[in-house]
């Protein structure tokens, strides 16, 4: 299930999803970048990464370069928060850059803020209460005074996504009236990763978008052009590096659940 957040926090939360698994099972999800960050609230989950290393009951993720595979064991319910990438800054105080590739506990940085939120996971509540709720939280959080740098990075964040990805950092450059030096600095510390890399992921996001709703079945040559991509071994790459898969491969993956949250065999 994915939800919006109201309007008023569209610019610094992208959407929430809620998992949960009734049965006494193994899952394996993995978790590709989609240029965002994000948080990971759980109730009792059995989680661990691809070495068998337990992960937090809730944690925060930063901006992802590669993909990363989860398993959880048993029944649980989660709720996704999944971040405008430079809200992670105003959240938390933290550059972006900082914290590419990693997991953090929720304890080691927002202490038992989030614990009332585990608690009604644990109990059962509705998830769409917990989320009214988060979106409480949140609005109390950007309360605070936000620094026109965001204003700055959005405008080039949106700049990339409305033309999917194809620009360049001279185009950047032209856009804001800066130097490139300037717009790469200001981007890695609130986004995460460089112009170059969001632009990547922008176009590969586009082309997922192409593929999943492909109702005039063109090829997947045909729609990698339509996406900017000079060739296929070019966009076969590109795929297999941020999602671990081939084009085809993706589209017989039944279970979905987010724009970079799939389910495993």
């Amino acid at each position: 299930m994915q939800i919006s957040p109201p309007k008023h926090l569209t610019s610094y939360i992208k959407h929430y999803i809620f998992l949960g698994n009734s049965e006494d099972n193994m899952k394996k999800l993995r978790l590709f970048t989609d240029g965002n960050t994000g948080l990971i609230l759980s109730d009792n989950i059995n989680i661990f990464d691809i070495s068998g290393n337990d992960l937090p009951l809730s944690f925060f993720y930063g901006q992802l370069t590669q993909y990363k595979d989860l398993f959880i064991k048993g029944r649980f319910s989660l709720i996704a928060v999944v971040f405008q990438p430079y809200f992670f800054n105003a959240f938390l105080g933290i550059s972006v850059k900082e914290v590419q590739d990693q997991i953090i506990s929720v304890k080691d940085v927002v202490k038992n803020e989030m614990h009332l939120f585990q608690e009604k996971l644990f109990y059962k509540t509705d998830p769409k209460l917990i989320i009214d709720d988060l979106n409480v939280y949140f609005t109390k959080i950007l309360s605070k005074v936000i620094s026109s740098d965001y204003d700055f990075v959005t405008a080039v964040q949106h700049y990339i996504l409305q033309n999917k990805g194809s620009v360049t950092l001279k185009d950047l450059e032209y856009f804001t009236g800066y130097s490139e030096r300037h717009i790469e600095r200001k981007f890695k510390n609130y986004m995460g990763v460089s112009p170059k890399k969001y632009s990547n992921i922008a176009r590969l996001h586009y082309f997922l978008s192409l593929i999943n709703c492909n109702i005039n079945h063109e090829s997947i040559i045909g729609l990698s052009y339509n996406a900017g991509y000079a060739d296929q071994s070019h966009l076969i790459k590109e795929f297999k590096n941020n999602i671990g898969l081939t084009p085809n491969q993706y589209l017989k993956t039944e279970n979905k659940l987010a724009v970079n949250f799939i389910e495993l065999n």
